[in-house]
């Protein structure tokens, strides 16, 4: 199981998943952050990424936050950072 943390922003035009170049990972979200829409959609797009099912991916902390905790649980770390790689900033 591979933790992941990051920084949501809902309000976006798209998803999207960015990666900066120290590795900090950020997600712009479509929903907005009522009533845990912004969530759901996180988890389904995160689902989306890594390839697993939506049930295998699980809010740890930050439900009322934009900092927040992510277990995926059928992704390992090295699967976790070659997939992440994919989105690394130029």
């Amino acid at each position: 199981m591979a933790i992941l943390h990051l920084r949501a922003k809902p309000n976006a035009r798209a998803n999207q998943l960015l990666v900066t170049a120290d590795g900090g990972v950020t997600i712009r979200l479509k929903a907005p952050p009522q009533e845990g829409q912004a969530n759901a959609v996180l988890l389904a797009f995160l689902a989306e990424v890594f390839d697993t099912s939506r049930s295998r991916v699980q809010l740890l902390s930050g439900h009322t936050a934009p900092f927040k905790k992510v277990a995926l649980a059928d992704i390992d770390e090295a699967r976790l950072r070659a997939i992440l790689a994919r989105y690394q900033a130029e």
